[in-house]
């Protein structure tokens, strides 16, 4: 059985791999969760190289769920989306993968999905799960 990947886009290498660490284990060991941060050379940013290539490792054929922690983390999820878009126009009957970026926040979401993908939840259901996160409450 397939399950639905999940990559973590982050400005900080550090917190998106630590985030992918915890998701990671809330799979069980059955999700791929890949951390996609920093700028590519160390430092904060982020990087569409980082993105697509984390995507290419957590697709499993279920397809990938984006999670992004702020700003401009959001944009260059959102390019990458656009350029894959394009990129597709251009392959007309290419099998793909369904890539698809989440509105959840960027641990309690990462959490959340990864439960989810591991309990054998489509695409659906783990986006749907990531975005609840907000409900979430701690008080």
């Amino acid at each position: 059985m397939s399950t639905v990947g999940i990559v973590l886009i982050s400005h900080s290498r550090a917190l998106a791999e630590g985030a992918a660490e915890l998701a990671a284990q809330m799979g069980v060991g059955e999700v791929a969760v890949r951390p996609a941060g920093g700028d590519g050379e160390g430092g904060l940013g982020t990087s569409i190289d980082l993105v697509e290539q984390a995507v290419r490792e957590a697709d499993g054929g279920a397809g990938v769920v984006l999670i992004a922690d702020l700003g401009s983390s959001v944009l260059t999820a959102r390019t990458y989306l656009e350029e894959l878009e394009d990129a597709r126009a251009g392959r007309p009957g290419e099998p793909e993968t369904r890539v698809v970026l989440a509105d959840a926040p960027f641990v309690e979401g990462a959490v959340a999905a990864a439960s989810a993908s591991a309990g054998g939840a489509d695409m659906t259901a783990v986006v749907r799960a990531a975005n609840e996160a907000y409900a979430f409450r701690k008080t």
